[in-house]
């Protein structure tokens, strides 16, 4: 058992790093307490919402699942993970029963709205380590505004995989208030690929194999991409399009309707919206927001790579790139090093969690468009 102090506050004190290849590095880790409580998330049947074209459904609902988790904890921080087609977090004993609802009311709402069945669960970090795994986090900071949580260990993996199979989940109940998804939107454009393909890249542990060869690996794949244009990166430098009206139109309006006619919630997001676009069109101020300063914040805020018990990219590569990218993971593949997925797209998606438009505190979450 790690003998960690519990607090509310321990990961708001953990340092935050801004270079991601440090992450690579076990050793960059520090270990949840035991007595706190992950949470996890799962859309049932997600490969076929994807087939019949929901993926963007698909990824709001998994961002739904951080979205109600940050309003529950009234903004104090926790480290949560994006999965696309759902999600994991922790938080400190205290808050777990307010953790449980708030995951109760998303999978209630989820099934309301959409008809998506969500899995979802509750399991300490001692528990976890009891069953021979670990949970440990740092936090990246990809700008001064936000930074992400990542995860190494296999306690994240390990509860998904033990949800999955119904060993562990939350019980149903009737009742269920919706769920506060106050911040959590969907307007942007899908944006194509500047440099070739949206390359989604998963990497994960072959069985067995040790925290630092696969380290090893990561640093390989992590830095192949690094010397492609802007690092791979696949938001614009000033931002992604923007359009009238926006695509996720009817989606945000089942996200914010709160039992509101959806025709009428639809009318009030039109309207605003139209405001929002006149702004990014002629880039107006507001009182404290900027236009182009927003734009920018939005691709250095953005969550395009992860470590999450594995390496997990959304790259917009150019051909070179992703070939030495594949070559490294065959090569490590045949070693029995990894096991990996890869799927090149034209286009990457983006999900938002946007507290305060006037601050650089907007989150982005980046996907593959294809799913």
């Amino acid at each position: 058992m790690y003998l960690v102090q519990s607090t509310q506050d321990y990961y708001e004190n953990l340092p935050r790093v801004a270079d991601f290849d440090r992450l690579a590095d076990p050793a960059g880790y520090m270990p949840l307490p035991d007595d706190w409580v992950v949470g996890v998330a799962d859309i049932v049947g997600s490969t076929q919402e994807i087939a019949r074209g929901r993926y963007k459904t698909v990824n709001v609902v998994g961002a739904a699942v951080i979205s109600a988790q940050l309003n529950a904890a009234e903004g104090k921080r926790l480290p949560y993970v994006f999965g696309g087609d759902g999600a994991g977090f922790a938080v400190w004993p205290e808050q777990r029963a307010a953790a449980e609802a708030a995951l109760r009311e998303v999978r209630a709402w989820a099934q309301l709205e959409f008809g998506i069945s969500l899995r979802v669960a509750m399991v300490t970090v001692a528990e976890i380590r009891e069953a021979g795994h670990d949970l440990r986090v740092a936090r990246y900071a990809p700008s001064e505004g936000v930074d992400y949580a990542m995860f190494s260990g296999g306690g994240i993996a390990w509860a998904e995989r033990r949800m999955k199979a119904g060993y562990i989940t939350l019980p149903k109940e009737l009742g269920t208030k919706a769920p506060d998804l106050e911040g959590l939107s969907c307007r942007w454009s899908n944006i194509a690929s500047e440099n070739g393909v949206i390359l989604s890249l998963v990497i994960e542990p072959a069985e067995g194999v040790s925290d630092d060869a696969f380290a090893k690996v990561s640093r390989k794949i992590v830095r192949i991409a690094a010397a492609a244009n802007r690092a791979g990166h696949p938001i614009p430098k000033n931002g992604p399009g923007f359009q009238f009206p926006p695509e996720g139109l009817s989606l945000e309006a089942q996200v914010t309707h709160k039992g509101r006619p959806l025709w009428l919630e639809k009318a009030r997001l039109l309207a605003m919206n139209l405001m929002i676009w006149a702004l990014f069109r002629t880039n107006m101020r507001l009182g404290k927001f900027r236009p182009d300063v927003y734009r920018q914040e939005v691709g250095q805020n953005a969550d395009f790579r992860k470590f999450d018990d594995g390496l997990k990219m959304t790259l917009d590569c150019d051909p070179a790139t992703q070939a030495r990218i594949e070559k490294e993971l065959a090569r490590a593949a045949a070693k029995g090093l990894i096991r990996y997925g890869l799927h090149a797209q034209d286009e990457a998606m983006m999900t938002c969690l946007v507290p305060s438009a006037s601050e650089n505190t907007h989150m982005h979450f980046v996907d593959g468009a294809a799913g």
